[in-house]
Order: C-alpha cells, then structure tokens, then sequence
C-alpha cells in the first residue's frame, strides 16, 4: 500500500536529541489553542449564539475531540515533525493529493497565525486607551509576527519554554478572572436570549479556530521520548484544560454582560468584564493576558507552520520543485512564513481571518481523518470516531461557509481560491519538476 513507502518522513531516533517533555507539549498545545479566539471572537460568535456562548464552546469542544481522538491516533503510529503534514503523505501516498492538501494545510496555519497576530494588536490598541491608527496597529501585528519567528529560530525547547511561561500566566489570570467574575455578577438579573440552532451552529464553527491547536502538538511528536504514551495525553489534557477556562470565562462574561455589550466591546470583551469586576487593574490584567496569549499561540502556530513546510519539503513529500527553489531550509520556511503572514495581517481585518481559519480547519481536519480511515489497520483507530469527526467537521464547514457568504463574500472566495490554488502550485511544480528534468 502506498501509506508504507516512506519511512524517511518519520521520527529517527537520537541519543543526543533533546526531548520536549510531556509539560512543554501540553503547555504548546494549550498556547496553540488559548488565543485570540478567546480573546477577540467572543463578540462575533455572540451576534449569533447571544448569551449561550458557553454552549457552542461545549459543543466546540465535542466536535474537536473526534478529530483530536484521529491526530493522536495518527501522531503515535507517524511521529514526525512535519505533524499532519506526515498524516496526508502516509495515508494518501505522495502526490499531487497530499502535495496539495499540505499546501493548503501550510496556508490555514498561516491564516491562524495571522488571526492571533491581529488580536495581538487589537489588544495593544485597547491597552493604549485605542488611539492607534489602523496603519499603527497593522505594525505591531506585523512586529509580534516577527518576533515569534526569531523565537522560532532558537529551537523545540526554547518555544515549549515560552509557552509554558505564557500559559502558566494566562491561565491563572483568566481562572481568577472567571471565579471573582461569577462571585460579583448578578446571577437573579441575568436573562437567556433567544436562541436558534442555526445561530448556536454558526456560533460553534466561528469558536472552533480556538479548539485548532491541538494540531500543533503533532509536529513535537518526534522530539517526544514515547509519542505512543505521551502524545494522546498532552493532546487530550490540553483540550480538557482549554474546554473548561473556555466555559468557565464564557460564562462570567454572559452573566456580567448584556449580548448589546458584548457586541459594543466586540473585540475586547473580557478587558472590558475585567474592568467590572476588578477595576483599571482587571483591565490591564486581562489585556495583558490577551497579548501573551495571542503571541503564545502565533508562537505555537508558526512553529507548526514552518515545521509542515521544512519537514515535508526536505523529505520530498511535496514536489521537489517547490523543496529546492522555495522552502529548501529551516531558516528560508520559517522567513517566507512570517512574511506571508504578515501580508495577511495587513489584508484582513479581525473577524474575517478568524472565519477563513475556522473554515481552513475544518475543511483539512476532514480530510485528514477521511485519509486516517485507509491507514486504521496500522494506527488501530476505531471507525466510528474518524466517520463522526469528518461528519461534524463538513456539517459546521458548510453552516459556517454559508453565513460567510452573506456577510463576507470576499474572504469565501479567497478561502476557494487557496484552496484551488494549493493543487494547482502542486500538479505545475510537479510537471515543471518532470520537464526539468527530462534529457534534451
């Protein structure tokens, strides 16, 4: 079967190699997922769902661990640092079809990263009482891009290292925040709104970029001494962690804040809870939790990103065309990733880079798994996960990408065109790589 051809992308083992723990792992894929989708798409997903936010993260959260029960499965059986981008090649064979969906797979990194650099700077804009231009806050988006790439070049260690420094605040800030926000809110004043299931759907999908960095924790895999045990663990503790700060805050902010509130202070709704509870300091807490949050998580996701693109092009599971004259070093991917970020930071406002990933996502998380099914025999996975993963992902895809369509047109068809585009740089590269090297 074409899956067993290529031993060369999986983990080797090293003596010498130094090992990101079971802590650092878990800690990259909380950094991978507590980003500015907490922080900044509160309000978005509130014009939809109203006060039952707390819901769609449950239900966020429920539909991620089909697809986190598929990448645990595939990272013990393929330990790789190319993560997922591993996944397509073992379970499709390379080609143009795993060339394309790992290209594609390169770009929704790179959409996400691009989500948490722009929540970054929407909250360094609030914490400067919002008197940047849009010019200014663009800079410091494009300036936290370029700062986590360097932090990128010192290795595996320094980024678990940083991200658990970052999460080990954030977390503690926002679990106080929940807690003291919960005590001092008026819970006999508070008043459900209205639901449907059609907004409680759309509000899941928009929450669901917050659940995509568990994906992050794959491409640690081969640094891990015993991915078998210790991948399913860090990835699953990570969701459980994320799932519950993500309920418990949600849930202060209903019961502090009217749905008009919360979508007045849209892109910075928990500094202005925290305000509420704690004053001038819960404000500057939160603010500042927000931006270590959203640089962890870009963190997070630009490691993920340059690994895909090194890993997979040194190792020639896309076209050689593209790993010799593009992405032919560690260094060159991790330089072109920060690069096309920052260009997408500059092109997209806030809200609509976090729907294009939640969209990314869940059209590449269906794919993976739909590949995972013609390798179970060798990853053990039972069927019934992978089906209910590709189910729930298509269903929120398509819900999502309708409502898109009717508020942000654009970005739905820049989505398709990178899409399209990722198979078509694909089967080129591999017909100029074949005319290349034909005799004359």
């Amino acid at each position: 079967m074409t899956n067993q051809l290529n031993p060369s992308l999986l983990k080797k083992e090293s003596k010498n190699a130094k090992g990101i723990s079971l802590f650092s792992a878990t800690a990259l894929g909380i950094g991978g997922m507590m980003g500015a989708g907490l922080f900044s798409l509160l309000g978005t997903a509130s014009a939809h769902a109203g006060s039952h936010i707390p819901l769609a993260f449950l239900l966020g959260a429920i539909a991620a661990s089909f697809s986190v029960y598929s990448y645990a499965k595939l990272g013990a059986t393929f330990p790789s640092s190319g993560g997922a981008a591993t996944f397509t090649v073992m379970s499709f064979g390379p080609g143009v079809l795993s060339g394309g969906l790992n290209i594609f797979q390169y770009i929704a990194y790179l959409i996400a990263a691009a989500l948490y650099a722009a929540g970054f700077s929407e909250y360094a804009n609030t914490l400067l009482g919002g008197k940047l231009s849009p010019f200014e806050i663009k800079l410091i988006g494009a300036g936290i891009v370029i700062f986590c790439a360097g932090i990128n070049l010192l290795g595996t260690d320094i980024v678990g290292t940083a991200e658990t420094l970052a999460i080990g605040f954030v977390t503690l800030a926002l679990l106080l925040f929940s807690a003291e926000g919960i005590h001092v809110a008026d819970v006999g004043a508070f008043e459900m709104s209205s639901w449907s299931i059609n907004g409680i759907a759309i509000a899941t999908g928009i929450l669901y970029i917050n659940y995509q960095g568990f994906g992050v924790v794959t491409n640690s895999s081969n640094a891990m001494h015993a991915p078998h045990k210790e991948l399913p663990l860090a990835m699953f503790s990570a969701l459980i962690l994320v799932t519950i700060a993500y309920v418990l805050v949600s849930t202060a902010v209903i019961l502090l804040l009217t749905p008009a509130q919360i979508a007045l202070y849209s892109g910075h709704v928990l500094a202005d809870a925290a305000q509420i509870v704690a004053g001038k300091a819960g404000f500057i807490v939160i603010g500042a939790s927000a931006l270590l949050a959203c640089a962890a998580a870009l963190n997070a996701t630009i490691f993920a990103a340059s690994n895909i693109a090194a890993d997979m092009t040194r190792k020639s599971s896309v076209s050689k065309a593209l790993s010799d004259e593009v992405l032919n070093t560690e260094f060159r991917a991790l330089t072109i990733s920060a690069l096309l970020v920052i260009a997408l930071v500059i092109a997209f406002p806030l809200d609509v880079v976090g729907k294009m990933a939640s969209l990314a996502f869940l059209l590449v998380y269906a794919a993976i798994t739909y590949g995972h099914i013609r390798v179970r025999n060798q990853t053990g996975a039972k069927l019934w996960p992978l089906w209910a993963a590709i189910v729930i992902n298509l269903s929120l895809f398509t819900t999502l990408f309708v409502n898109v369509i009717e508020t942000a047109p654009n970005s739905a068809i820049a989505l398709m065109i990178a899409l399209v585009g990722s198979f078509a740089i694909e089967a080129t590269s591999r017909k100029f790589l074949r005319k290349k090297l034909k005799p004359h």
